[in-house]
């Protein structure tokens, strides 16, 4: 049997392989999301899939991007939690079972959860390739 790729088997590497996908948004974007907690889970919970229309028994989710896209912010808008975007590691690791897929569906992922965070939504993003 061969060795497993290490950023499909640790914890550790896929995390690295996030903060990559994070470091390769352009620069001009790089200032607001400051304020955006982007973090790992393991995997969705129950109300993490029904909240997006999913069935739990079947379906799963990659990432989920939780708050107010910035389109949507009042004028005064201050005082509410962080934004927050969650990448789910299990669900893209028995999914993309190479470090290079991986990496590619981890960068879409983040790509298609920051493009929720400045206001686009999932019809959009599907008409975009996401």
């Amino acid at each position: 049997m061969g060795r497993r790729d290490p950023a499909v088997s640790d914890p550790s590497a896929f995390r690295d392989l996030v903060a990559e996908a994070i470091d390769a948004v352009p620069a001009e974007f790089q200032p607001y999301l400051r304020d955006v907690a982007i973090v790992v889970a393991e995997e969705p919970s129950a109300d993490d899939l029904l909240d997006a229309g999913l069935d739990p028994r079947s379906d799963t989710l990659y990432g989920l991007y939780q708050g107010v896209p910035l389109p949507e912010r009042p004028h005064d808008f201050a005082g509410a939690p962080p934004d927050r975007i969650t990448i789910f590691r299990r669900p893209l690791v028995r999914d993309f079972r190479t470090s290079a897929a991986l990496r590619r569906e981890i960068t879409r992922t983040v790509v298609h959860e920051l493009a929720h965070f400045f206001g686009f939504d999932d019809a959009q993003l599907e008409k975009l390739g996401f």
